[in-house]
């Protein structure tokens, strides 16, 4: 039996449907809302070219050349009270959850966002993913009693914050 191949790279536009297919995968998975959530982003469909601004990164995981998951890094929207960013839409398929390679995710995501200046990383969650929380937890990220900026993502209840 051969062994799988992992690897984590910036998205690139092929990488669009695959990711796609991933995050709302999760949604179904998860009985995420649909609504009021990264499920009905405009971004969703375009991953690579929503995230070729300025300060702002989106890295997928493969395993044998299929995209498999990712997260990215974007200035918080609408939030002038420091340089803070934004972890975004990580998702990963079932097959590659509880090996590390989340953590892995995570930990790229958070050493990219503090190499582009970032004093702070902020993200929203869903109760039901209760596995990311407990590591956001586990990183030192703290619960915040309101959201902040303008996310869009107005179904999510978690709100977490960290000092890079």
């Amino acid at each position: 039996m051969s062994k799988s191949t992992i690897n984590i790279r910036e998205i690139e536009p092929q990488d669009n449907v695959q990711l796609e297919k991933v995050i709302r995968e999760v949604f179904i998975e998860y009985r995420l809302p649909l609504v009021g959530t990264a499920y009905e982003d405009n971004e969703t469909p375009k991953m690579y070219e929503s995230y070729q601004g300025d300060n702002e990164i989106y890295f997928v995981i493969l395993k044998d050349n299929i995209v498999k998951g990712g997260a990215g890094i974007k200035p918080l929207n609408d939030f002038d009270h420091g340089n803070i960013c934004e972890l975004q839409k990580m998702y990963f398929s079932s097959d590659v959850r509880g090996k590390g390679y989340g953590k892995k995710m995570f930990l790229k995501c958070l050493e990219t966002a503090k190499g582009l200046g970032y004093e702070k990383c902020y993200l929203e969650s869903a109760s039901q993913l209760k596995e990311a929380i407990s590591m956001y937890e586990s990183f030192g990220f703290k619960h915040l009693e309101k959201p902040w900026g303008n996310t869009g993502h107005y179904s999510c209840g978690i709100w977490m914050i960290k000092e890079l």
